[in-house]
């Protein structure tokens, strides 16, 4: 009995010991646990942000970095076809002297657009002398055939003059006057002002001007050549009616219709696209091929386009469009497929010093910054690919289209940094 009484303290302590652990045991799991899940919460938001790249307006414009917007292109339902540019004959012309001459002085050059009526060129002659003279010449002779007349009326009025006379000088006056009206229109079409001509002002030299505003295509004479009538100095294009010229086969042409879009591309410069509407179909096979042509009028901007280009074009069946890009602004990273877009977003701050230069580079003026867009890429077609976005942007997102390769590197490299 006593034995008992002496272990009963120790088994007591033995108990509380046991369950002051048990108890223990469950706040030391949790805690345990609540790290465990903090620690994956971080991982996950880790993961889920987006990597940053910025970019110094030094940078944007050394890689030649361009923004554009998403486009929506008619990329499916459609033909191709080569064609020609081509401009209507009553906006082409040749400028040309009605008087032959020596080209003394050249004033333009092929590409160079000119004004109508403004001076291209000046041609010396002789003759151009001979007219002036001649027309002063009668000028002096009606001033003489006048008085004449005059002095026969008088005659013919007292009954001491004949009448023959005053009918000879009647005739010689009218004659004179008409010569005088035939050198005033000669020396008009000299581009020579009549009533400026003096013995002290004749002119030595003609002016050629151009016919019609334009661009000058072709130059025909240089200084000391011969030109005459038929001999055209300059050709002058009117290119603000610029057209198109598409062959289309026959088993392709029920499908075109007037009103239509045409898509093209220089051949000669892929990378720029135009667009033009079908105004006119055909009726005949072009030589002997099986094409027909079909007419349409440029639109919009028609810079670097010249009569006779050749081109290659898409005639859209339907207005189906679709979200496209140019092929250029899809780049790969991870097996994936995106597009670079212009964000508000800045690096996560994580090393310090490092961040502090991320903060200050991101703050500098002209400075943007860029994420990548998952995309799923669909058909490709005169420089456009389609695009299905994995997630939904706003339609005024702006992207890279060109220099996306660059901006690619470099986020591939700020999540190399993060890694």
């Amino acid at each position: 009995m006593k034995n008992n009484i002496n272990t009963l303290p120790i088994v007591t302590g033995t108990i509380m010991l046991a369950v002051l652990v048990a108890c223990n045991r469950p706040k030391e799991s949790e805690e345990r646990h609540a790290a465990q899940n903090a620690v994956a919460l971080e991982n996950t938001h880790e993961e889920e942000t987006p990597a940053i790249a910025t970019l110094s307006a030094v940078q944007l414009k050394t890689a030649g970095v361009q923004l554009g917007n998403v486009e929506q292109k008619e990329l499916t339902a459609t033909i191709r076809a080569n064609g020609m540019l081509s401009v209507p004959n009553n906006n082409k012309a040749n400028a040309t002297s009605l008087y032959g001459g020596v080209i003394k002085t050249l004033h333009v050059q092929i590409g160079a657009y000119v004004k109508k009526g403004q001076v291209i060129a000046t041609i010396a002659n002789p003759q151009f002398i001979q007219l002036q003279e001649e027309y002063l010449t009668t000028a002096s002779k009606i001033v003489f055939a006048q008085e004449e007349l005059q002095r026969q009326q008088l005659l013919n009025q007292g009954n001491a003059g004949i009448g023959k006379n005053l009918q000879n000088a009647t005739a010689e006056l009218n004659t004179l006057h008409t010569r005088r009206a035939s050198l005033q229109k000669q020396i008009q079409l000299m581009g020579i002002n009549p009533s400026s001509l003096s013995n002290a002002n004749l002119k030595t030299t003609l002016v050629i001007t151009s016919p019609l505003s334009g661009t000058i295509s072709n130059v025909f004479a240089k200084i000391g050549s011969y030109v005459d009538v038929a001999s055209p100095v300059i050709e002058v294009v009117d290119n603000s009616s610029l057209h198109l010229d598409l062959q289309v086969f026959e088993k392709d042409l029920p499908q075109v219709k007037i009103g239509q879009t045409i898509h093209f591309t220089l051949t000669n410069n892929p990378t720029a696209e135009y667009d033009a509407t079908v105004f006119s179909i055909g009726s005949s096979f072009e030589n002997d091929s099986k094409t027909i042509a079909v007419h349409a009028k440029v639109n919009g901007n028609k810079v670097g386009l010249i009569d006779g280009m050749n081109i290659t074009g898409v005639v859209s069946l339907n207005n189906v469009t679709t979200p496209a890009v140019p092929n250029d602004a899809i780049v790969s990273a991870d097996g994936k497929y995106y597009v670079l877009a212009l964000t508000n977003k800045k690096a996560e701050e994580k090393h310090g010093d490092k961040d502090e230069r991320a903060e200050a580079h991101q703050a500098e003026k002209g400075s943007m910054s860029f994420e990548r867009i998952e995309v799923l890429k669909g058909v490709s077609d005169m420089g456009y690919t389609a695009v299905t976005f994995v997630d939904e942007i706003s339609a005024n997102t702006k992207i890279v289209v060109k220099g996306a390769f660059f901006v690619n590197a470099k986020l591939s490299n700020t999540e190399g940094h993060e890694h």
